[in-house]
């Protein structure tokens, strides 16, 4: 097929991400060529292969290239690459990124001009700490990812259509050497689930610690502290700028899910103080709890052992989707309702529906 990865990657940000990314890739023997000004020499003393800037990367003509800035640097960062671009007549990467955000960085990357080779990615993993110290291979093994297209591949109007020989390309990369499942999913069904799933908790988190941050009994209260309060506030200890700019840059999503639940907390501590009711608040999620706790259920990292590293297994629910006709509008119906793609083969995308 001609989305199989033969050349280099390059990746543009050695942080947390980039960094793991690198260092998971290198792992695999896949070629990596990396630029990250405030991590260049850290990187190069661990074994990666570094170059100064963008336009130093593009001399190396990676196959794909990865955008692991912040999402505050995305547009700066997407018109480097084009200027690169620009000075090397024949060079036609894939371009990628690794953003918690799709839709913002789908813009940047349109502005820039590189529309067209655009597929957008999110590794759907991470830890509190930031940095290329902080950055291991294994953060970036058997995960799950997101892959998105544009919304023209399930009808809407309005952008420029994902090219499926790069979308083929990018899930390679993700099935193949990183052994992660992808999602292909479009930007807003993406930025939707990652409201729920990703960026609300760590409000929510922000929000606890900064109650116990205001609290007489501050001192107290975190020595007594153990697993409850741990998990709950386990992303609260990210880096705050870089919270916020993930939960600005997708609003639109999570400003109505807060909303819902600054409803649901006033509802509840009312009930609490009129001794009503609570069941309706702590029944709820019950569906869900089952579905996570059923043998086979959805995979949600970190919750069950070897949930971080271990690709579902290939089960009767598996099917094929051939890549002829309009394949990735396909996986996208087929992703959305809860199925990944767990390997790309000559018989086509395989995938491990939802259980």
């Amino acid at each position: 097929m001609s989305g199989a990865q033969s050349g280099p990657v390059g990746i543009v940000g050695l942080g947390l991400i980039g960094g793991s990314l690198a260092k998971a890739l290198q792992a695999a023997g896949v070629p990596v060529v990396a630029t990250d000004p405030a991590s260049n020499e850290e990187a190069r003393a661990a074994g990666l292969s570094v170059v100064d800037d963008v336009a130093g990367l593009a001399l190396h003509r990676p196959e794909i290239v990865v955008l692991a800035a912040p999402l505050r640097a995305m547009r700066a960062v997407a018109g480097e690459l084009a200027e690169a671009l620009a000075g090397e007549p024949g060079w036609d990467p894939t371009v990628t990124d690794v953003g918690s955000v799709k839709a913002p960085v789908r813009e940047a990357v349109a502005d820039a001009g590189l529309a067209g080779r655009y597929v957008g990615a999110h590794p759907m993993s991470g830890t509190e700490r930031s940095g290329f110290g902080a950055s291991s291979a294994e953060l970036m093994q058997g995960i799950p990812w997101a892959v998105t297209c544009a919304a023209t591949e399930v009808g809407v109007a309005g952008a420029a259509r994902t090219d499926p020989v790069r979308l083929e390309r990018v899930l390679r990369l993700v099935t193949g050497p990183l052994g992660g499942t992808a999602a292909v999913l479009t930007d807003d069904l993406h930025d939707e689930a990652a409201a729920l799933v990703s960026h609300v908790p760590h409000v929510l988190a922000n929000q606890l610690l900064g109650a116990v941050s205001g609290a007489p009994v501050r001192d107290l209260a975190l020595g007594l502290a153990a697993g409850s309060f741990r998990d709950g506030t386990r992303v609260g200890l990210t880096d705050p700028r870089r919270t916020e700019a993930m939960v600005t840059e997708n609003a639109p999503w999570v400003a109505p899910v807060l909303r819902l639940a600054a409803r649901d907390l006033e509802r509840l501590a009312d009930d609490l103080e009129s001794n009503a009711p609570t069941h309706w608040f702590f029944d709820r999620p019950d569906p869900v709890r089952e579905l996570i706790g059923r043998p086979g259920g959805p995979r949600v990292t970190g919750l069950r052992p070897g949930d971080g590293t271990t690709r579902p297994g290939v089960g009767s629910d598996a099917e094929v989707v051939p890549l002829t006709g309009d394949w990735p509008a396909e996986l996208v119906t087929r992703c959305a309702a809860g199925a990944v793609v767990v390997r790309l083969d000559d018989r086509g995308a395989e995938l491990q529906s939802a259980r």
